[in-house]
């Protein structure tokens, strides 16, 4: 009988399905908000009417939540308008999509645009983010889509063509071209990617170039560079990288602020060229330049190389002609390299993964992808800066498995990056998110641990130093960072920088040769419980004890119910004052029942002598483990801990290894036992402990055959879970 998980954990069951079905990939994108171009398009064709788009209607909440909200004076006079009734003739491409056709709007979206201009360089790329065949004229149903790629998967995301216009103009992107729509509609499929067109305001144009390409982006600082920059950025335009660069603001407030030489800080550009041209005046002497484009469609650099200045006069016809000079006010304009270096202090160049281009002479990536999740209290340990908590992060083996081809200095060794992406927080903002601050750590991997696929505990960390970490911890939607290490195992820690921070994440290692990475994670399973002996030795007091009150309250049959399993045991862990507990509930003590009660699922739900000594025998035990981890002798222990408390309950009871959890259970029983300040209290470490052994057992009643399957008709699957 098939089973779905609830919450996080039922759509990550979802998407692991999904793409077991090819589904997520470039020939099979996901369906965003489950509508399919093809089918609504002929729909809305046969019925004669144009389609409006019910999940991103033509109202302020497809605006904003805040500045662009309901409250907001900015909305009241937004009409949405399609382009038909905007101007005569609307296109959608007029003439091929170039850079030239992003004009920037009311919406500090210029990272966004940034990316949508270092895109229409490559035809291939951008005809993959905007399908072909979309007019305003055959076929024509109201109705467009666009395709991003969206942590990990590529989205088809359908828009209908009404757009926000104030005195019949667009009010966010627009093209130099009256009637031409591609860009507007472009950036309003991806506003429904986001939950509005407010969640685009402000962010780095890395982000947007890897949307368009499922790439992965290296930030250089300027006064930082490596030597050889300008062959790094010559190399990653041949190949087909995406290109954006910046001038930081040192006051926030003063964000787009002009300079005298024209050039905006606090905003974002495209690299769009970077060529070396021999000067007719001294043919020995060469000059680099750096072709630029500002999103806004205008304000131009007007330094040397500027459209109108005399270094132009000093290069022959044939030169200006392959740099396509051109003396208009559009945006686009060409600097030395060397005031570019000056000028700028950062650059971000997003290198494409396998999938991006098929040509043979371009340069490609082996990529491996990992999703995961900091959970509060469970797997949300922080940076190393917090040792009791940080092992608890997810964990990642990686395996560098061939060194490069041309190594340095003769050294043997494999070049990587480690992309660590934080998920949908630009989504949440309507709710109050903000950007994690986050990072990573790589540790080596002994010789003699290697193909251990055990969660790495406390004390390897405590012992050993990062091999290799991000340069900084940073709240940034991406942080990435290139290594060189020797071929071996190795082990990435990702993390944010404070513990109990929540949320989804992405892990990309991306190589030019073999590279294999996957989460460390246990699997799920239990040797046949084999009950440890009871016992020889002499019965204590306390012992004697529950035996004369179990006599009492057993009556002749000797035997016990919930309720008085209840009473027995509150009365006894009362009387320990360092053991923090409102007592043991109805339900947990039915559960023990359910446990102990070897007549297993007959419905008789009361316990015998010899069946509650076993189960006060196993309290005791793990009262004990419990006590251990009480560090602070507050009477309860840290959610964090409950992973190695667990593993050590069981090894008391079961022979050899008992049964391992994986990460995803970790993070249930947290959500499920702990309180508020991700702390246990005894009850619930006793009832987690009862339910997961209980659990455990009666899979292994129904696996008759061993192989870790079962298979439950709806009468077992409710008895099952009903009676535990």
């Amino acid at each position: 009988m098939p089973y779905t998980p609830s919450g996080f954990f039922c759509d990550r069951f979802i998407r692991e399905r999904e793409r077991r079905d090819g589904e997520g990939s470039l020939s099979k994108p996901i369906r965003f908000s489950g509508q399919d171009y093809n089918t609504l398009k002929q729909e809305y064709l046969q019925k004669k009417a144009l389609f409006e788009d019910e999940s991103f209607p033509a109202t302020v909440d497809s605006l904003g939540f805040k500045e662009l909200g309901h409250k907001s004076n900015k909305v009241k006079n937004i009409v949405w308008k399609r382009p038909k009734e905007i101007c005569d003739n609307p296109q959608f491409i007029v003439g091929g999509a170039s850079r030239t056709d992003i004009c920037q709007g009311d919406l500090g979206d210029c990272w966004l645009l940034a990316a949508i201009a270092s895109l229409t360089l490559n035809d291939k790329l951008l005809y993959r983010v905007i399908p072909q065949e979309q007019s305003f004229s055959e076929g024509y149903a109201g109705i467009f889509h666009f395709q991003f790629w969206h942590y990990g998967d590529w989205v088809d995301v359908v828009v209908d063509d009404r757009i926000p216009t104030f005195n019949n103009q667009l009010v966010f992107t627009k093209s130099a071209e009256r009637n031409e729509f591609w860009s507007a509609l472009l950036e309003k499929a991806y506003a429904k990617l986001h939950g509005s067109y407010e969640a685009l305001k402000g962010g780095n144009t890395a982000e947007g170039m890897e949307d368009f390409t499922g790439g992965v982006t290296e930030f250089y600082e300027m006064k930082e560079a490596p030597k050889e920059l300008y062959k790094i950025m010559k190399k990653a335009l041949e190949r087909g990288s995406l290109m954006g660069c910046s001038i930081d603001s040192l006051v926030p407030a003063r964000f787009e602020t002009r300079t005298t030489t024209g050039l905006v800080k606090g905003h974002a550009y495209s690299v769009t060229a970077v060529e070396e041209c021999k000067q007719s005046q001294q043919k020995e002497t060469k000059v680099r330049l750096v072709r630029l484009r500002n999103p806004w469609g205008q304000v131009e650099w007007n330094g040397p190389w500027s459209d109108n200045s005399k270094e132009w006069e000093t290069l022959p016809k044939g030169e200006k002609e392959k740099l396509q000079h051109q003396n208009a006010d559009d945006g686009e304009f060409w600097m030395s390299f060397e005031d570019f270096k000056k000028n700028y202090t950062k650059i971000e160049i997003c290198n494409l993964t396998p999938d991006a281009l098929e040509d043979d002479k371009l340069h490609k990536w082996t990529v491996s992808v990992n999703e995961g999740r900091w959970v509060r209290g469970c797997s949300a340990g922080g940076c190393r800066n917090y040792p009791e908590t940080f092992w608890t992060n997810p964990q990642y083996r990686l395996r560098l498995l061939e060194e490069d081809d041309d190594p340095e200095d003769d050294e043997v060794a494999c070049t990587f990056v480690v992309a660590l992406m934080q998920k949908n927080r630009r989504k949440e903002r309507k709710l109050g998110a903000n950007l994690f601050t986050i990072g990573f750590s790589i540790y080596e991997v002994s010789n003699t641990m290697h193909g251990n696929k055990q969660h790495m505990q406390k004390e390897f960390f405590m012992s050993s130093n990062s091999k290799a970490r991000s340069k900084a911890y940073i709240n940034l939607r991406e942080v990435t960072q290139r290594f060189r290490l020797s071929p071996g195992e190795y082990v990435i820690i990702p993390s944010t920088y404070e513990p109990h921070q929540e949320g989804e994440f992405i892990l990309r290692v991306f190589s030019e040769k073999r590279n294999t990475s996957e989460e460390i994670e246990n699997r799920i399973e239990a040797d046949h419980p084999v009950p440890a002996p009871a016992s020889t030795g002499e019965e204590s007091e306390e012992d004697q004890q529950f035996l004369s009150i179990f006599q009492q309250i057993a009556g002749d049959q000797m035997e016990i119910s919930a309720n008085d399993l209840k009473d027995v045991l509150n009365k006894v862990v009362s009387k320990y004052k360092d053991i923090h507990t409102e007592g043991f509930s109805r339900e947990s003590c039915r559960s023990m029942i359910a446990l102990m009660d070897v007549s297993f699922m007959d419905g008789k739900g009361r316990l015998n002598l010899q069946e509650f000594r076993h189960l006060w025998n196993k309290i005791k035990q793990w009262q004990g483990i419990f006590k251990s981890y009480d560090f602070d002798h507050t009477g309860t222990i840290s959610s964090y801990e409950m992973r190695n408390a667990i593993n050590d309950a069981v090894v008391c009871f079961v022979r050899h290894s008992g049964f391992r959890l994986n990460n995803q259970l970790y993070d249930i029983i947290t959500m499920r036992y702990a309180n508020e300040n991700m702390n246990i209290d005894f009850d619930s470490f006793i009832s987690c402990l009862v339910r997961l052994e209980g659990m455990f057992r009666a899979f292994q009643a129904f696996d008759q055959s061993g192989d870790g399957n079962i298979r439950l008709n709806v009468f077992e699957w409710l008895q099952l879970t009903m009676y535990a």
